[in-house]
C-alpha cells in the first residue's frame, strides 16, 4: 500500500503544485497510520514519538517507524528549503525509505539497504519537487533484536542511552564536523578548524545534486536490555544538552513520556529562532 500511495502522489505532480501534493502525502500517511506504520503519538511500549514546530509556522519535520517481522525501522525526516517545500520534501524522504522497506520478511544488509534507499529517496525528492529548491536531512534506524544499524544524511542525531549515559553514535554531515575530521587527517590548521567549527550547515542532503555519500555504521551497535535509542533532529539537540537529555530519560521509563519530556523541554528554552523538533525514542525492553 506505501509503494501505491507513494506513485499516486508523483502521478498527481503534473497536474498541481506543491500544495496538493502534500495534501495527497498528508492522506497517504492517515491510510498507512492503520498499518504497522506509525506516526505522532505511538502507544506500544517501549517507543515514543514526539514533535514540536518550534518558533516556525509550518512542521517541516517527519517522524515515522515501520515495524515488522524483520525489524523496527525508524526515520526522521527535517525538511530543508521554503516551508511548504520544506514539508513535501521531509515526506517524500521518509516514504521512500520506508516503502523499501515494508516488504522485507528479513533484512539481511541493512547498510546496503540504508545506501540504495537513501539515493532513491533523494532522486524521488528531486522528481517531486523539480526545479525548485529543497531537500531533507534524513537519518534512520533498523533495530532486529539486539542488533542496531543507523544512517543519516544531514544533521540527524542518533544516541544511545545506556546505565544513566548518553552515548552518541552519529556524528552529521555538517561543516563543523567536516573541518574536525580534516583537522584531524592535518588537512587544515587549526586556526580554521576553530573557525569552522561555529559553521553548522549541512554539506550533504537529500535531494542534493549529485547527493551520493551517507553516514552509515559499518558494524551493528549490540544493544543491551534497557538501552534507549534516541533519534533526534536539530530543534531538539540543539536546545537541549546531552545532559539534560539525560537527566530526562533517567526521570521515567514511559518512552512516551520521556519524548514528550523531551518536547516540553525544548519548548521551554524560549528561544526566538528556534526549529521544528522530533524525537523518536526506543526501549528496548526484553533480554
Amino acid at each position: 500500500m506505501r509503494k501505491a500511495t507513494s506513485e499516486m502522489t508523483m502521478g498527481m505532480q503534473a497536474l498541481s503544485g506543491l500544495g496538493l501534493v502534500y495534501i495527497i502525502l498528508i492522506f497517504c500517511r492517515c491510510i498507512l497510520k492503520w498499518g504497522d506504520g506509525s506516526c505522532g503519538t505511538d502507544k506500544r511500549p517501549g517507543i515514543g514519538i514526539a514533535q514540536t514546530t518550534g518558533s516556525r509556522q509550518v512542521q517541516a519535520d517527519v517522524a515515522q517507524i515501520w515495524d515488522s517481522s524483520a525489524g523496527l525501522m525508524a526515520v526522521i525526516a527535517d525538511g530543508i528549503g521554503s516551508a511548504n517545500t520544506g514539508k513535501v520534501c521531509a515526506q517524500v524522504a521518509a516514504d521512500a525509505i520506508l516503502d523499501r522497506y515494508e516488504p522485507y520478511c528479513e533484512l539481511n544488509d541493512p547498510i546496503y539497504f540504508f545506501r540504495t534507499s537513501f539515493l532513491e529517496a533523494s532522486q524521488r525528492i528531486q522528481r517531486t519537487i523539480g526545479e525548485r529548491r529543497g531537500g531533507a536531512s534524513t537519518g534512520a534506524v533498523f533495530i532486529n533484536r539486539s542488533h542496531l544499524y543507523y544512517a543519516v544524511a544531514g544533521d540527524i542525531r542518533v544516541a544511545v542511552m545506556r546505565g544513566g549515559e548518553m552515548i552518541p553514535l552519529s556524528k552529521g554531515q555538517t561543516l563543523d564536523v567536516l573541518a574536525a575530521q580534516a583537522y584531524e587527517d592535518g588537512k587544515i590548521s587549526r586556526q580554521d578548524t576553530l573557525w569552522s567549527m561555529e559553521e553548522k550547515k549541512v554539506w550533504s542532503y537529500l535531494g542534493q545534486d549529485g547527493f551520493h555519500e551517507i553516514e552509515v555504521c559499518e558494524k551493528p551497535v549490540l544493544l543491551k536490555p534497557e538501552d534507549k535509542v534516541l533519534l533526534m533532529s536539530k530543534g531538539i539537540f540543539e536546545e537541549l544538552s546531552w545532559r539534560e537529555i539525560e537527566d530526562i530519560l533517567i526521570d521515567t521509563d514511559d518512552s512516551q513520556k520521556s519524548a514528550d519530556c523531551l518536547i516540553r523541554a525544548a519548548e521551554q528554552k524560549g528561544n526566538p529562532q528556534r526549529d521544528n523538533g522530533s524525537v523518536i525514542l526506543i526501549q528496548r525492553l526484553e533480554a
